[in-house]
């Protein structure tokens, strides 16, 4: 009996783990370890974020689902890899820290025969004074839609602010990214417009200043560089696109921005050109930087091994191209494709937690060597591709031995579909329906623009807002197993 690992129960994890269970059926053990008892469907967030949701339509508990599934269920964090074993052994284990079960603080050594990273991100708010944690208190002067709770309180907060401007209060509004490396800018970008739909709803819209700043060089960048699509017909950038929809909203925007101080109603930031400035707000959600989950690597005498199998990041070296090279001369075959570790071949990485080969957005720094710029997005569609992949190549290997065939899912050669919402409502609702292929751009095989325009594109309105509702819906049936869940794609 082989026993299967898989660190993090996000997009990525949940879906390494259940189809490799459905696939190895009772003969193999699956192993879940996850801090958290509950899952959420993040992209739901900035609804909870604006009061269009509750927690509850966003989570779910775990263990249940796992019992179901005959997944063996550890509410932990995972603290270390021992790619080698220990003296005596050469069984390789994970050390995990419970977080609940009952067993608080409790630490277990977990073998294994196969290893998922599937961690997710380390929401970074430290690296960024007075950021805060998302959740409020002392030294927290800004909010967060980046899990349930933080979105909770995001509400909270906005409902506050509603309420000042309709006692005639004048408001300010900051939305974006909090820190000159981030990414996840479409969470954010999907908050601003949400909550000028919910300003307008509530008739307080002309009380309350909203505005926009990022890390991009443009709008529209995403972390991707940007893109060209079609728009009814026409091929147009994206940045074109974004600035007409904030433009239409009476949205203005600073771009280029490296936050690197919060105090209590300001934020200060650096620009690409090297300038400083101060925004004052009422109210501000800015995207954290991510980081890895932090966790430590050990050789069989004890040796820290971490550089070895993580970046300084502290995400997993796989099987990229990872030599040094200018952004001109990267390619899009630099970029994974099996996911499996380049030095321990039972170890694999999904979703966030893999360390990318390079960024996507050209790379930028000030004249005062502050790098400003997006980090590669690797959430939503991809980290469900990317764990079913590697569900299924872990599986062969299971069964048909080493020389078996690795599944592949190379960024540089998937499309991805995006539904961002831009307010929430039955009949007034609206939402941007777009798609993109590749992911990462392929400037060899589609020049000038690096994807094709076919497959590339993008249409807002109340349809986008629809499909976005009953993708809710599907994907909390998805991760709860009900059936016919194997049916919907990732």
């Amino acid at each position: 009996m082989a026993r299967l690992v898989v660190l993090g129960a996000g997009v990525a994890g949940h879906t390494t783990a259940t189809f490799a269970k459905k696939w190895l059926g009772n003969g193999h053990e699956v192993v879940v370890v996850t801090p958290n008892s509950l899952w959420n469907w993040i992209p739901s967030n900035i609804w909870v974020g604006v009061g269009g949701m509750s927690k509850e339509d966003v989570v779910f508990p775990l263990a249940p689902v796992y019992q179901k599934a005959g997944i063996d269920f550890r509410q932990a964090k995972a603290v270390s890899i021992h790619p080698e074993g220990k003296d005596g052994s050469d069984t390789p284990y994970v050390t995990v820290e419970y977080t609940g079960q009952n067993k608080e603080g409790q630490t277990e050594e977990i073998t294994y025969d196969y290893l998922v990273n599937a961690t997710g991100p380390k929401l970074n708010f430290d690296a960024t004074p007075g950021l805060g944690n998302g959740e409020g208190g002392i030294g927290s002067n800004t909010v967060s839609v980046c899990t349930a709770d933080h979105a909770v309180h995001a509400s909270q907060e906005l409902k506050q602010v509603f309420e000042k401007a309709k006692r005639g209060e004048r408001q300010k509004i900051l939305v974006g990214t909090g820190h000159g490396m981030c990414t996840c800018q479409g969470a954010a970008f999907e908050y601003i417009h949400n909550i000028h739909h919910e300003a307008e709803k509530a008739g307080v819209r002309d009380n309350v200043d909203i505005k926009w700043i990022s890390n991009e060089a443009f709008l529209g960048d995403f972390g991707m560089g940007g893109m060209h699509m079609k728009v009814n017909g026409y091929v147009v950038s994206s940045r074109i696109f974004a600035e007409s929809l904030y433009t239409e909203r009476n949205i203005p925007w600073i771009i280029g921005a490296h936050v690197n101080k919060i105090e209590e109603g300001k934020a200060h930031y650096e620009l690409l050109d090297g300038s400083t400035g101060e925004e004052e707000f009422d109210f501000a959600m800015l995207i954290p930087p991510f980081a890895g989950a932090g966790m430590k690597a050990y050789d069989k005498a004890g040796e820290d091994i971490t550089s070895k199998i993580f970046n300084p990041g502290g995400f997993m070296f796989v099987d990229g191209d990872y030599a040094p090279k200018p952004y001109d001369e990267w390619k899009a075959a630099d970029w994974p494709r099996t996911y499996q570790n380049r030095d321990y071949k039972n170890i694999f990485a999904a979703g966030i937690a893999f360390a990318p080969p390079h960024i996507i957005s050209k790379p930028a720094k000030s004249p005062n060597g502050t790098p400003i710029n997006p980090t590669p997005p690797r959430t939503g569609m991809p980290s469900g591709i990317i764990g079913k992949a590697v569900a299924h190549s872990i599986v062969d290997l299971i069964k048909n031995g080493s020389s078996a065939h690795l599944h592949e899912a190379s960024m540089a050669e998937m499309g991805a579909a995006c539904v961002a919402s831009a307010g929430k409502g039955l009949t007034g609702g609206q939402a941007a329906a777009m798609t993109i292929y590749p992911v990462v751009p392929d400037f060899d095989k589609y020049p000038g623009t690096g994807r094709d325009t076919e497959y590339t594109f993008g249409e807002i309105g109340l349809a986008g807002h629809w499909i976005k509702h009953i993708l809710h819906h599907l994907f909390i049936w998805k991760a709860k197993l009900k059936p016919g869940w194997t049916l919907i794609p990732e």
